[in-house]
C-alpha cells in the first residue's frame, strides 16, 4: 500500500471519529425527552404527543381509523375501559392480524427503545405478540438508560416484582439485523407511542 493510500484511510478513520464523537456531544446536550424522540423516529417508531387524555383519546381514534383496525388485543383493564369509551371491539386473545396495545415500564432516551414486562405482557414473550403495537406513555417514564429503567421497575414492585422484562429496540419490521449479539432476537415491532404529558 502507497504511502498516500495509508495516509488517505488515517485521514478517514480520523474523520469517522471526530463525526461520531459530535454526534455523541450533540446526543448529551438535548434534553431526555428530545434525546428519546430523536432516536425513537429515527428507528422507525411513529409518535404522537398528547398533552392531554382527551387528545390520547383522539389519536389513538385516529391510529385505529387509519389503519382500519376494528379490533385490538389489551391485557389491560383501564386500557378496556379506554376502548369501550371510544366505542372500540377488544379481546384479550392474541389474534396477530389485530394491534396490541399496552402501557409500559418506561422508556430509554439513550437507545430509543421501550421496555415491558410481565406487568403488561402477563406470561407472553413479545415474539408470540402481534406485529402492530399501540403503546401509551407519559413523560414521566422517561429514563436516561436501561440500568435506570430496570431499577425503577425494581423500586415501584419491591413486593411483587415482575418475572420478564423485556423490550422492544427497533420498530421496522424485518430490518435486516447488523448486530450479531441480537441476530435472530430482534423483538421488532411496528408501534405507535401515545405520550402524555404528565410533569
Amino acid at each position: 500500500m502507497s504511502f498516500f493510500n495509508k495516509f488517505l484511510k488515517n485521514i478517514i478513520k480520523i474523520s469517522q471519529k471526530e463525526e461520531a464523537e459530535t454526534k455523541d456531544l450533540q446526543d448529551q446536550e438535548l434534553s431526555i425527552d428530545e434525546q428519546f424522540v430523536k432516536k425513537f423516529i429515527h428507528k422507525g417508531g411513529k409518535f404522537l404527543y398528547c398533552s392531554d387524555a382527551e387528545e390520547l383519546e383522539k389519536n389513538l381514534v385516529q391510529v385505529l381509523q387509519e389503519n382500519e383496525w376494528n379490533n385490538v388485543v389489551t391485557f389491560d383493564e383501564k386500557l378496556k375501559e379506554l376502548l369501550t369509551k371510544i366505542k372500540s371491539a377488544k379481546t384479550n386473545k392474541i389474534i396477530p392480524s389485530l394491534p396490541f396495545i399496552t402501557y409500559c415500564e418506561c422508556l430509554i432516551a439513550n437507545d430509543g427503545s421501550i421496555m415491558f414486562s410481565s406487568k403488561q405482557l402477563k406470561d407472553k414473550k413479545l415474539k408470540d405478540l402481534p406485529l402492530n403495537f399501540i403503546v401509551c406513555a407519559k413523560t414521566s417514564q422517561l429514563v436516561k438508560d436501561s440500568r435506570d429503567g430496570i431499577s425503577g421497575i425494581r423500586n415501584r414492585s419491591e413486593k411483587n416484582s415482575p418475572t420478564i422484562i423485556s423490550s422492544i429496540k427497533d420498530f421496522i419490521i424485518n430490518k435486516t439485523e447488523t448486530d450479531f449479539m441480537s441476530y435472530g432476537n430482534t423483538n421488532s415491532k411496528t408501534l405507535y407511542l401515545l405520550l402524555l404529558e404528565d410533569l
